[in-house]
């Protein structure tokens, strides 16, 4: 028995309807940790190149780590490892609430979703760990919060906890996610497309709390040390945003600097931010919430009473929803973004890319690429939430132009053609999120090296540049800067912790040694951060990626900001190319971004080099 872990991973081969248990080698765990690391291991060995990732052959990984559920602050935390639909690139979402922590409660490292079930079925989970695959069609076409409360019902369990996906899944809407305790979403990449690709709706499981089917090493050390780190770290000024308005603070610090993205990034200044910030938020805030035996606390609980959509009550919204789905839009009404966002939870999409889209279309609209004949009807102006429903229903059935929508910005320039692309803010086919990098730049480099496309969570380089001390609108040791995060993340995501979390390797360290029993030292675990995205870099390889891929988009590096702190401010291709050779040549990558052989050795990667395909082969 390895400490920290329920040594159990399960091989669900839906297309059989069989489950097979294997006890996972503390070799690869050790190596791995788990969490992103185990499931990028486990990708990169069973998944065969270039195939389609809404194929059956295309894997579905849930993963937690030795630090998911155990009372450690902002640890409640697992995976959802694929291959992307949107973007055809390795894949791991990360998500909160409780039910991953319920997954580590019954036993389970990973879940490992095989082949595709012949009828839509769901996975259940019961409280002695056994796990059932069961008819799910009488659920066909419902919302995630319909769904959730149908399978509690169902298996018998009001405390049990679902993992479920929406209509957006089901259609294989490439934005889709899978949401958990019907607020919580794995959001970014489609995973919930790969899942309804599968023909699995939901994953339910059930736990006993006070039995965990997992051991850590030194109980009574973890504790007294969780108990001091709380209340030095936790308890401290330091995460005082996050007990106050949480995450939509965020709302002010990127108007403040000037890049906050408003109208499909044609600025970064928003006018009237004020209504839609922290403090309106507080306003209809009915109580705070954390995420299972969490106690940074942040989540905000929010009511509002909306004249058109009704009552609404949900867990948010975030900042990343407020700025996407309000900002990006042109939609400056915080109750019509509470509605949003609900909506979006139920139809189970990724908000950030659903907001992207949609001011992107708006754009196109306004500019005369699209009129409201290719929409049914709707005039797609700015600020309009009645359109944004509609839009956002569309996308989810696919419906009329929703089906092209379906397909992300990427695939919607594509369609549209001549000079659409010039403002299609992606990377890799990934839509970026709320920071502009024209007021970040670091922030260009850290969304064109992400390995799943636009990601802010790959490389959060913003808080030391725009949010921080360092001059935001240089290219100098920015390089440095991304690689640092991206490692540290890399190994962050593996325990796996939250990314509110401020931890250093020293703590992790600590903490992994009194779960697991290993004394791994912090620079052990910086290797380990390298090795684990370098290792998904030659997966990225191995479909075909290459240089050209890690791009920003046109606007960003040609048009400048017309407002704000960041006015005038552009990258330029010289710059962003200067970035992106420090970052190769800092990471021991050649020209191409082909990890060089010396590195590779150093990383202990070599044979997994060898099963690379890449075009300089």
């Amino acid at each position: 028995m390895v400490y920290g872990y329920g040594n159990r991973i399960a091989f669900i081969d839906l297309t059989k309807g069989k489950v097979k248990i294997r006890k996972p080698k503390e070799s690869i765990l050790k190596e791995y940790i788990g969490g992103k690391g185990l499931g990028a291991r486990l990708l990169y060995d069973m998944l065969p190149p270039k195939i389609d990732p809404l194929s059956p052959s295309n894997i579905l990984i849930f993963a937690v780590g030795p630090l998911t559920g155990t009372g450690a602050p902002a640890s409640a935390r697992g995976v959802i490892v694929t291959k992307s639909p949107a973007t055809w690139t390795f894949n791991d979402s990360n998500g909160g609430g409780f039910f991953t922590s319920y997954m580590k409660l019954a036993g389970y490292d990973a879940l490992v979703f095989l082949g595709r079930a012949e009828k839509l079925s769901y996975v259940y989970i019961d409280h002695d760990g056994k796990i059932h695959i069961r008819d799910a069609t009488h659920i066909s076409g419902y919302g995630v919060y319909a769904t959730e409360d149908t399978l509690k019902d169902e298996v018998g369990d009001k405390d049990a906890k679902v993992a479920s996906i929406g209509p957006a899944g089901e259609n294989l809407v490439k934005i889709a996610g899978v949401v958990v305790d019907k607020h919580h979403i794995h959001a970014r990449g489609g995973s919930g497309a790969v899942m309804g690709s599968k023909n699995l709706k939901a994953v339910v499981v059930s736990a006993d709390k006070n039995n965990p089917r997992y051991e850590l090493a030194y109980p009574d050390e973890f504790n007294e040390f969780n108990r001091r780190y709380i209340k030095e770290k936790i308890f401290s000024e330091e995460y005082s945003w996050a007990k106050d308005g949480g995450t939509p603070v965020i709302v002010q610090w990127s108007n403040e600097a000037g890049l906050f993205p408003t109208k499909n990034f044609q600025d970064g200044v928003f006018d009237g931010w004020e209504d839609i910030s922290a403090e309106i938020l507080k306003s209809y805030r009915t109580s705070k919430a954390a995420c299972y035996r969490c106690t940074i606390a942040c989540r905000n609980l929010v009511k509002i009473r909306h004249e058109k959509f009704g009552e609404v009550f949900i867990d948010g919204p975030e900042y990343e929803t407020i700025a996407m789905v309000g900002g990006s839009t042109g939609l400056g009404d915080f109750k019509a973004i509470v509605s949003l966002n609900a909506l979006l939870d139920d139809m189970g999409m990724d908000s950030i890319s659903a907001g992207n889209i949609i001011g992107y279309v708006m754009e196109l609209y306004e500019k005369g690429y699209i009129s409201k004949d290719d929409l049914g009807g709707l005039e797609a102006k700015w600020g309009d939430p009645d359109v944004e429903h509609e839009l956002v229903k569309m996308i989810a059935y696919r419906r009329g132009f929703g089906d092209i929508m379906a397909e992300g910005v990427k695939g919607i320039a594509s369609y549209i053609g001549g000079d659409s692309y010039k403002f299609a803010i992606e990377v890799k086919g990934l839509e970026y999120p709320a920071y502009d990098p024209r007021g970040s730049y670091s922030m260009a480099l850290a969304y064109a090296t992400s390995d799943r496309g636009a990601c802010h969570l790959r490389a959060w380089s913003i808080v030391e540049e725009a949010f921080g001390d360092k001059d935001p609108y240089i290219v100098e040791g920015k390089a440095e800067i991304v690689i640092r995060l991206q490692d540290l993340n890399a190994i962050k995501w593996s325990m796996v912790w939250c990314d509110f979390l401020a931890i250093n390797y020293e703590d992790m360290s600590t903490y992994l040694r009194l779960a697991t029993g290993w004394d791994l030292k912090p620079e052990e675990l910086r290797y380990r951060g390298e090795k684990i995205w370098n290792l998904i870099r030659l997966f990225n390889l191995r479909e075909g990626f290459t240089r050209r891929d890690d791009y920003a988009p046109y606007r960003i590096l040609h048009e400048p900001l017309k407002s704000g702190p960041a006015k005038d401010k552009v990258i330029g291709v010289d710059n962003f190319n200067k970035m992106l050779d420090e970052y190769y040549r800092l990471r021991g990558w050649n020209k191409d971004g082909v990890p060089l052989k010396k590195t590779l050795r150093r990383l202990r990667l070599s044979k997994d080099y060898k099963r690379v395909w890449h075009p300089l082969n």
